[in-house]
């Protein structure tokens, strides 16, 4: 018997953001100021275990990011952090 399909959960961060994304440039890569990004404001986590921090930062030196910050304009020169805000 096949399992369950998910339905977003356990699919990864494609499966909870919109599949038709008409405006934005799809696997674009771009350098922003750090000063242009602002925390999300529906970022799930409320407090930053420094230990946890501290690990990750350790992290990024060695290995590099794996991943990028993913974030959205919210006016001309400022994006709101949607995913990677413990990367920032």
């Amino acid at each position: 018997m096949a399992p369950p399909k998910l339905k977003g959960l356990g699919r990864g961060l494609d499966a909870l953001l919109a599949a038709n994304l008409d405006d934005a440039d799809k696997g674009e890569l771009q350098t922003l100021l750090v000063d242009a990004l602002q925390p999300g404001k529906y970022q799930p986590r409320t407090r930053m275990d420094p230990g946890s921090l501290e690990e990750l930062a350790a992290s990024i030196k060695a290995q590099g990011v794996m991943q990028p910050v993913l974030v959205r304009p919210v006016s001309e020169d400022r994006y709101e952090i949607i995913a990677g805000e413990r990367r920032w």
